[in-house]
């Protein structure tokens, strides 16, 4: 198949933004635009519960370029320009990977992995609507205009996300790609009779401690999903992935930054204070934290699957979804030859087994992305550390709080203890939040609304957004 021209031209001012000639297909133009209302009335009835007409300081993409790719303003949610946009494309380009590696670039989708590649999409592209239905509520607590913005701008990239889904499944999928586009807005998050599909997915986030570690913890299994998928043989998918990854940062800085401003208050209280007990002081509480940190984790590792998959597999070798960084590993790029150990558990101990590379690919990015999650907890640690608070952070054991792969139905603690499920009961709530804990923590969540002020359990943040001042008026409410 031919490689993708090597420019592309953004048209800004056209009822779906877009930087792929939708005006040159008046089928597909017809049918995204069918498709918007739809959009539209999923977002006025499942997007932000408050201040959802009122002006807030934006970023949207304007182009996709490196330089000048966004423009920031205050816009009213309901006139933002969600749109279409396609990273420039590499010009002979090759498929870096599986048995098709140093061939072209597919600009359509082979007969023979329609379906296989329609349901990467399907599944990428249902957690987008998936984590807005998630926050709808967070709105009506924020801690700050800052925080409250940032949550708007995690909103509609997560609404522009979908629509990038969207517009792969419209063009490439036919009737097929139709389908799954409506179904992704009548699939709702928690929903008992049609949930979302992936099960992190389905989980509440009910205030804004979790929203900062749904953001660091989930939202980057979203980075190393995206990052696989642009290694991809089918080159708009390639793209599309590549230019979401630009916005997906901003999600997890929102995450990384909001963790590390709850930390700085904390340390500030048990300073202030003399004591490791700030709940009475509207804190919380650094061992409240780590059990936060805990869930959130070992429910975002199970996004990545069981250990060994057959279809993470056949994805490989057909090209379809890569390894995190691909291009920069120095082995064949095929793996069925190599070999790794994955965890193995068995009802008395955690062992191992040998398997192909290419069957431990799901292992092989959970890994990756334990190794990147890592990062933030080394520099709250150091906030700990200048403290001297003789504590530090950790990451939970791999198999701790697990409900897929080898670890389902097993106990482990955080230390990697193999435990009966009695006593798993009877210590769970120190090592995840417990009724108590959420309590609390909601009775922090109060909103607060004036430019500048922060509620009185998170420090402010260092900077503000796009040069501006922490104090700006980042919704105008």
């Amino acid at each position: 198949m031919t490689s993708a021209r090597t420019s592309v031209t953004v048209d800004i001012d056209a009822k779906i933004p877009n930087n792929v000639d939708l005006k040159s297909d008046r089928r597909l133009q017809r049918a995204l635009e069918s498709w918007q209302p739809k959009f539209i009335r999923w977002w006025e009835e499942l997007g932000p519960a408050a201040f959802k007409e009122n002006p807030v300081f934006l970023r949207t993409a304007i182009d996709v370029g490196q330089k000048g790719w966004a423009n920031f303003d205050h816009v009213s949610m309901p006139d933002y320009r969600w749109g279409v946009f396609l990273a420039e494309p590499e010009p002979d380009r090759k498929i870096a990977f599986g048995e098709h590696k140093g061939q072209d670039v597919w600009q359509e989708v082979p007969g023979e992995y329609r379906s296989d590649l329609r349901r990467l999409i399907v599944v990428q592209g249902d957690t987008e609507p998936a984590s807005v239905e998630q926050q709808r509520q967070l709105s009506l607590t924020a801690p700050s205009l800052y925080d409250m913005r940032n949550l708007f701008q995690v909103n509609v990239e997560e609404g522009r996300h979908l629509w990038a889904m969207v517009y792969l499944l419209h063009r490439y999928f036919g009737k097929d790609g139709r389908d799954e586009a409506d179904a992704m807005l009548e699939r709702h998050s928690g929903d008992e009779d049609n949930p979302r599909i992936l099960g992190a997915f389905n989980e509440e986030t009910p205030d804004w401690l979790s929203f900062f570690f749904f953001t660091y913890f989930t939202d980057r299994d979203g980075k190393f999903q995206l990052a696989s998928m642009r290694e991809s043989a089918f080159d708009p998918l390639s793209r599309t992935c590549d230019f979401m990854l630009k916005e997906e940062a901003h999600h997890m800085f929102v995450g990384a930054s909001g963790i590390g401003r709850v930390v700085s208050r904390t340390l500030e209280l048990m300073a202030k204070h003399d004591t490791r007990d700030v709940h009475p002081y509207g804190g919380i509480n650094l061992d409240v934290l780590q059990k936060y940190l805990n869930f959130h984790y070992s429910v975002s590792l199970d996004l990545f699957g069981a250990e060994t998959s057959t279809n993470a597999a056949n994805y490989y070798s057909g090209g379809l979804k890569g390894r995190f960084h691909e291009e920069r590993r120095d082995d064949d790029h095929l793996l069925k030859t190599l070999y790794r150990n994955v965890p193995d558990m068995s009802d008395a101990s955690i062992g191992s087994r040998e398997v192909t590379q290419l069957a431990a690919l799901n292992e092989t990015l959970r890994e990756d992305y334990t190794v990147d999650c890592q990062k933030g907890v080394d520099r709250w640690n150091r906030s700990l550390s200048e403290m001297d608070t003789g504590v530090e952070f950790r990451l939970p054991h791999i198999g701790f709080n697990r409900d897929v792969g080898t670890f389902r139905d097993h106990h482990v603690s955080p230390d990697g203890t193999v435990l009966t499920a009695a006593e798993w009961e009877e210590s769970k709530d120190l090592w995840l939040p417990s009724d108590d804990d959420k309590a609390h923590v909601k009775s922090l969540m109060v909103g607060v609304t004036e430019p500048g002020k922060m509620a009185g359990w998170i420090a402010p943040p260092t900077s503000g957004i796009n040069l501006k001042p922490v104090e700006f008026e980042y919704v105008r409410v």
